[in-house]
This record gives structure tokens, C-alpha cells and sequence, in this order.
């Protein structure tokens, strides 16, 4: 029986599936290797098992990592002037860059082996995400040695020899890194590379050898100005065979040091005038040999599944966590905003029109910090998420750049209006950058996401494809034969559990056994009902387009979208499991699930709505239901989170974390006093009201204390003092590297340790 269906069905749905089947490139088969499924392969399954969600440990802090945040990292904040750096200086100050080098901020991933800190991802994540709230300069001059660039590369795939010499300069500071990857003609296609490598003899410290003759020319170089150890990738060439038969080995990463011959650094990019260090750098016949090919010649030809295996650090935690910062920002700042400014004699976080934002960015700010617990916790685990962490920086940026709109649209005029107590400007300006790097999000969206993702987090698809690129014709089909009819038994489960949940509102769908009579079941149910309609989409997707797929960026887009929406949700009801299911903290759930289901409606009925066979479209709109789904949040639940923004209390504190502790801008500083003494003096401003007198009225006809009446002066004054704007003399104003039309100066490197 199973010859019979392997030749008369298996083998016409082969060669068929081959021809129409585009070969994977090189590139293609190297994303799709690197990194493992976890979590979104039980989304992508249609059925998520929630006790396997709820079961990973949340991230937490050892006391070394935890005394590190209390200690060297506030202390760094306390010396932080992002004005003067982004408007003034154009650099950190000498002393920030020496107290960096000499606490070991450049050494966090860097194992205590070689002298680094050898910190878990989340204390990676949290010290990232303190440093981008009172300065993204810092942040990012932080974030790019401890993610992609020779201290990744080399804990990854270093020899002993390399790891050894290298390491222990790194996580001092004796060695400052960047990574150049990006080329004039090169950008999100690597294959276009034009950065070369010829295999030659050449002269080394004196010495004959053999090694590589490179030229380059990169840009958007983060640190390229001053570093001193430059990771570079670039296509290697062997026309003399002296490596090996293959005259083209192709993408390799070596370690150049800047102090070689031919190697240029120092020019600036102002990127959207946040100062940190970023340019280009370019090189001429400067020679290294084989030895500086990061993990030694062996590894001549493997930079591009270097770079993807390593991408998880940047994509997974550092831009998730200044994502997670901005958001934060925004919504701590919104709200006390909202209740410290008064309008028609009320605080602007009454009104309907700001209520909205409000809400939004209180829902963004708990998706975001529960996508960033969720995402650590597994790469603490030891995995490496290559679709989630590509997921989790396109879609936490993304809502940094609604949650910081949301915010500036709040502000109004105290946030248009640049100067040292704007706390908001920089984050404005900033939001490109995070949108931009490390795969720009449109192609991070619409190419990665669901194009490479869906293959990989797919229960059979890899498989099929990998047996479809076996060159042995019948090892092809007989591991073609397993792998597709898994996928035809799994499909017709999928599209039975579509049916069934959608039909049935998904009151059968599964939830955990801790939630099965609480209110928080209907939202796993629901999550599991549009997981199983993703699920069943893509394979009709995979089924009717085929390789056409890979060219439909805006049907990939709208299922990354999906895809997306379905982590996040699943993260925020794991952090509402982790914290102790706070009743407060619920509305957050409740409002983020409701918007989610509505917005994936939409995206499913969109994508569903533009499927090239109108066939397969008519039978997954049957099968989905896609417009069957529950309006987004009501106008009571926007009221209740916005209040829960703008009101001090647990809940508050929980969302907005340690913005109200120590290492914040002077700004932040303000606006927090400003709100405490708000809420200190609720009653008395509510008795004004009720008495219509102003205070010093009330105060002549003893119905105020003098001590009530100091408190509401000093209210005004911390009240005025957040209302303000800066302003600038005409000496001040000159002195501003913008307004002066200085070029940005270029430091020398910092100087080594001794």
C-alpha cells in the first residue's frame, strides 16, 4: 500500500512540487539552518500547547547582575547630558567612555573566562534598556559590542587561540569593536557584495605568509570612528587555489585592527542626529593573514551563517530593549503629564481625546516589556531564536514609533520644543535609527518574518523542501513521501480546528488547566482559534502559490503582521501569569487581546481577500470566518487604562518599572516631582473646586491651613517648572552644533587601559 501511494500519488505531487519549486541559494539555505523554532513553531502548529508557554521560567537577575543595574549602571545614568552630548559635545564626555571601559560595559556577553561580565540575556536586555531611557548615544555605544561584532562572532565560532588573545582586550576595553557589513551596494542584499578578499602571500610582522588582501568601503558603521578592532565581512576569492578547489569560497568575517596600512576610520555619519559614533570605513590592499578569519581558515566562505546565527543578540535584545525603553518612556511620561497639566480647570487626562493615546500607550508599554521577558527568557535557555528575535525587533520598534507619536501628540508644544529639560526629542529623532538597523523593517517584514520564519517554525514544510533539494532522486522521494503526508494529515487537522473554533466562537478551543474557569480562558481560546486560521492560511498559501510566495511581499507582510500578534498577545498572558495575575494589571491584557483579535481579523481578511486563486480564497474565507470577530477595545476599557497610567499607584508602577527611581534626565526628574506632589495635593485641589476659590481666597477665609497653602504653591511652581519650554540667547543658541553649522568633531579613539 505504501509503494502503491508512493509511485501512483507521492511521486507525480514530487515532480510536480521540484519544477515548481525555486532551488534555495546558498544565502537562502543558510537563514533558513541557523538558529531553532520555539515558540512560534506551537503558533505556526495551529494548536499551541499554553502549558508549555506557561511552564518556561521567567528571566530574572543573579545578585551580581542585579548589583551591576543598582550600582554602575545608575551611576552611569547620573552622568549622562544627552543634551550635550546630541547638541553640544557631539560625543559622550572622556569620563563616560573611561568609566564604560573600566566597569566592563563593553564585556557584558563576554564570558568571566576571558575577563568579561558574562551577563544572561535579560541583564544584557535590562542594562540596554536603563541606559536608552536617559540616553540612546549611550545605548547604542553600549549595545553594539555586546551584540553583532567580533565578541559574538568570536565566543561563537573563535579558535582557543583567537578567544584567548582577543577576548580578554574586548571586555577591558584595551580593544574598542565594530562590525562592517553594510556596503554601498549592499544593503539588506548580501549577495551583492561587493567588499573583496584575494587569497595571497603577503608580509606579516616580518613574515612571508599566506593570508588575504582586502579592499572595502562600508557605511553606517557603528563605531567605525573609533574602533579599533574593525569584524569585517566580504566576499573571499581564491583564483589560485591556496585554499582549496573552490576558487570561490564567498561571504567570510575576519578581524582587521584599524592601525593596519590602508585602513581608514574617523569620518561621522549624523544619524537623524542622535551622536553616537557611527561612519564609514573603507580599506586598500590592506593584508592580514588567514589566522584573522574569525574561527581560522576552516571557516573561509561561512560569514553569512556566522552573521544570521548571530543576529539573535541584536535582533532578540538589543533593539527590543531600547524599544522597550521608548515605550516605557512614553507612557510614563504621558501619563503624568496628563494629570500634572490642567485644562478648563481639569487635568488633560480627563479628556476623551487624550484618553485614547493614553490607553495605547499604556497596552504598548505592557506588550512590549512582556515580549522582551518572553524573548530573553528563551535565548537564556541557551536558543537561538532567529525568527522570533527578527519578529520581536520589527514589531517592538514599530510600536516604539506609535508609542513615542502617541506621547509627542500628548506633550504638544512641551515636546516640539527642543532643550536639555525636552525628555521626549531625542526619542523622536532616534526612532529611524532602531527602525532601520539590523534589517530594515520593511524587509525584515515582508521578506523574513513569514518568508523564511513560516518555513522554518512549519511542523513539516523544511522537510519537504529539503527532501525536494536531495540530489538523489529516490532518497528525495522516499523522504518527500514521509514529510507530505504528515502535512496532509496535519493540514486536515488544522483546517478541522479552524472550522470548529471559528464556527463555535472558540468556546472549545483549548485553554490552560490554571485557566479553564478564570476569566483570562476566553482569551487563550480565542488566540488558539486565530492560530489555528494563520496556520491553515499558510498552507493554502505554500499549496496555491508555491515559490511565488517568496515574490508576494505584501500577502508575506500581512502574515508576519499575524504572526507577530499572536506572540505578542501570548506574551502578555505569560507576563500577567508571571506577576502574580494582578487584577489591575488586567485591563492591560484584556485591552492588548481585544485589539490584537480585531487587527488580525482585519490582516486575515485582507490577505485572504488578495490570494491569487480566487478558489483557495473562497474556501479559507469558509473555513476562517475572518469577520466574525469582536470589535476593538470599548471606549470604557480606554478610560480604564488610561487611568491606570495617569494614576499613581501599583499598577502604574508595575507598567513604568524604575522610572521613577534614580539615574533619570533631569526632565523625567521634574515631571516626577511634579506628579507626586499632584497626587499629594488631589484632595486640596478638589476642595478648591468644590469651595470655587482660588487658594489664597480659601486661605483668607480660614478654610485653608497655611501649610495647605505652601503645599499648592509649591505644586504651582514644580507644576510650571514641567509646563515650561526651554529658550536660548543668542550666545546660547550659537553654540549649538546644528545651529552653528559646526562639523561634528571627530574623537580620537578612547584611550587604552592601562
Amino acid at each position: 500500500m505504501s509503494s502503491f501511494r508512493k509511485n501512483r500519488i507521492t511521486k507525480p505531487i514530487f515532480q510536480w512540487a521540484k519544477g515548481a519549486m525555486p532551488g534555495l541559494s546558498a544565502t537562502e539555505q543558510e537563514a533558513l539552518e541557523a538558529g531553532e523554532v520555539w515558540w512560534d513553531a506551537e503558533l505556526m502548529s495551529g494548536n499551541p500547547d499554553w502549558e508549555k508557554l506557561l511552564a518556561v521560567r521567567p528571566p530574572s537577575l543573579t545578585p551580581q547582575e542585579q548589583a551591576f543595574l543598582d550600582g554602575p549602571c545608575v551611576t552611569l545614568c547620573d552622568m549622562l547630558d544627552d543634551w550635550a552630548i546630541n547638541r553640544i559635545d557631539g560625543d559622550l564626555n572622556p569620563e563616560v567612555w573611561r568609566f564604560m571601559r573600566e566597569n566592563g560595559f563593553f564585556g557584558m556577553i563576554i564570558s568571566r573566562k576571558y575577563g568579561g561580565l558574562g551577563f544572561s540575556a535579560f541583564a544584557h536586555s535590562e542594562v540596554v534598556r536603563r541606559l536608552s531611557m536617559v540616553s540612546i548615544p549611550a545605548a547604542v555605544t553600549v549595545m553594539v559590542p555586546n551584540s553583532l561584532g567580533p565578541g559574538e562572532l568570536l565566543h561563537l565560532f573563535g579558535t582557543d587561540d583567537q578567544k584567548d588573545y582577543w577576548l580578554p582586550r574586548l571586555a577591558d576595553g584595551r580593544e574598542l569593536p565594530a562590525f562592517g557589513l553594510t556596503s554601498d551596494d549592499a544593503g539588506s542584499d548580501a549577495s551583492a557584495m561587493v567588499d573583496s578578499g584575494i587569497v595571497c602571500h603577503g608580509e606579516w610582522q616580518g613574515k612571508q605568509v599566506l593570508g588575504i588582501r582586502l579592499n572595502w568601503a562600508k557605511r553606517y558603521i557603528t563605531l567605525a570612528p573609533v574602533c579599533t578592532l574593525l569584524g569585517l565581512a566580504f566576499k573571499l576569492h581564491d583564483p589560485d587555489g591556496l585554499l582549496g578547489d573552490d576558487p570561490e569560497p564567498g561571504i567570510t568575517c575576519a578581524l582587521v585592527p584599524t592601525d593596519l596600512a590602508g585602513v581608514e576610520t574617523g569620518r561621522r555619519h549624523i544619524p537623524a542626529g542622535t551622536m553616537f559614533q557611527n561612519g564609514p570605513t573603507t580599506g586598500k590592499d590592506v593584508f592580514v593573514p588567514l589566522e584573522n578569519i574569525i574561527g581560522g581558515p576552516e571557516q573561509a566562505g561561512k560569514g553569512w551563517m556566522m552573521l544570521m546565527s548571530a543576529l539573535a543578540a541584536g535582533r532578540g535584545v538589543s533593539l527590543p530593549s531600547l524599544a522597550c525603553a521608548g515605550t516605557t518612556l512614553a507612557a510614563h511620561s504621558s501619563g503624568a503629564y496628563a494629570r500634572v497639566r490642567h485644562q478648563f480647570n481639569l487635568p488633560i487626562a480627563q479628556f476623551g481625546g487624550i484618553q485614547e493615546p493614553l490607553a495605547r500607550l499604556a497596552a504598548n508599554a505592557y506588550a512590549v516589556n512582556a515580549a522582551r521577558h518572553l524573548t530573553c527568557a528563551g535565548l537564556d535557555e541557551g536558543r537561538a531564536l532567529s525568527v522570533i528575535s527578527a519578529l520581536m525587533k520589527y514589531s517592538a520598534t514599530e510600536r516604539m514609533r506609535s508609542a513615542i507619536d502617541d506621547a509627542m501628540d500628548i506633550h504638544a508644544g512641551k515636546a516640539v520644543i527642543d532643550g536639555p529639560m525636552n525628555y521626549l526629542g531625542a526619542n523622536y529623532r532616534a526612532v529611524p535609527v532602531g527602525i532601520t538597523v539590523e534589517g530594515a523593517n520593511i524587509v525584515t517584514r515582508s521578506l523574513m518574518v513569514f518568508g523564511q520564519g513560516a518555513i522554518r517554525a512549519h511542523p513539516h514544510l523544511l522537510d519537504e523542501i529539503q527532501a525536494l533539494e536531495q540530489g538523489q532522486a529516490q532518497a528525495g522521494l522516499d523522504a518527500f513521501d514521509t514529510h507530505f503526508w504528515r502535512h496532509v494529515r496535519h493540514s486536515i487537522r488544522t483546517l478541522g480546528r479552524s472550522v470548529g473554533r471559528a464556527i463555535t466562537g472558540a468556546r472549545f478551543a483549548p485553554a490552560p488547566r490554571m485557566a479553564q474557569e478564570a476569566h483570562d480562558a476566553p482569551i487563550y481560546r480565542e488566540l488558539a482559534r486565530w492560530s489555528a486560521a494563520y496556520a491553515i492560511t499558510a498552507d493554502m498559501a505554500f499549496l496555491t502559490i508555491g515559490g511565488g510566495l517568496k515574490r508576494m511581499e505584501m500577502l508575506s507582510g500581512r502574515m508576519a503582521d499575524i504572526l507577530s500578534e499572536l506572540y505578542i498577545t501570548s506574551a502578555v498572558l505569560k507576563r500577567w501569569q508571571d506577576q502574580g495575575r494582578q487584577a489591575e494589571d488586567f485591563e492591560l491584557v484584556a485591552y492588548n487581546a481585544q485589539r490584537s483579535f480585531a487587527r488580525i481579523s482585519a490582516l486575515l481578511d485582507e490577505t485572504i481577500a488578495n490570494f491569487p486563486s480566487r478558489s483557495a480564497a473562497l474556501l479559507l474565507r469558509m473555513i476562517t470566518l475572518p469577520r466574525s470577530v469582536a470589535r476593538p477595545p470599548s471606549d470604557r476599557q480606554i478610560e480604564r487604562c488610561a487611568a491606570l497610567v495617569s494614576t499613581a499607584g501599583p499598577a502604574r508602577d508595575r507598567l513604568c518599572g524604575d522610572l521613577g527611581g534614580p539615574g533619570q534626565s533631569a526632565g523625567i526628574k521634574a515631571l516626577n516631582d511634579a506628579f507626586d506632589k499632584t497626587n499629594a495635593a488631589a484632595p486640596l485641589r478638589r476642595k478648591l473646586r468644590e469651595l470655587d476659590m482660588s487658594a489664597t481666597q480659601a486661605l483668607e477665609a480660614g478654610l485653608l491651613t497655611q501649610a495647605q497653602k505652601d503645599q499648592l504653591d509649591e505644586l504651582a511652581r514644580a507644576t510650571a517648572k514641567v509646563v515650561a519650554v526651554d529658550d536660548f540667547s543668542k550666545e546660547e543658541f550659537s553654540a549649538l552644533l546644528p545651529a552653528a553649522g559646526q562639523t561634528t568633531r571627530t574623537p580620537k579613539p578612547p584611550e587604552a587601559a592601562e
